[in-house]
């Protein structure tokens, strides 16, 4: 008999490789290499979502966040690449 805990899953959405990035672009010609950080070779961005999931394991709670994540279509698979992952 399993039992069920929750487990915070982390997911991060960016821009495929080759996908433009105009807020990272942005971010880093005008805030960094303005402000004398040219040791910055580059800045991408993308966007942090923070589920809290009742599941028997880390594993299944990292299975049905995926799962969400394609079946609503919270990221486009065309542009973007999802990271899914437990927190800690």
């Amino acid at each position: 008999m399993s039992t069920i805990s929750m487990h915070l899953v982390e997911v991060v959405i960016t821009n495929k490789k080759g996908v433009k990035d105009p807020e990272g672009e942005t971010i880093h010609k005008h805030l960094i290499l303005r402000k004398g950080y040219s040791e910055v070779v580059s800045v991408r961005t993308g966007k942090y979502i923070l589920f809290s999931v009742n599941a028997p394991n880390p594993e299944e709670a990292t299975k049905i966040v995926r799962e969400i994540c394609e079946k609503l279509r919270i990221y486009n698979p065309v542009v973007h690449d999802i990271e899914v992952r437990i927190r800690g």
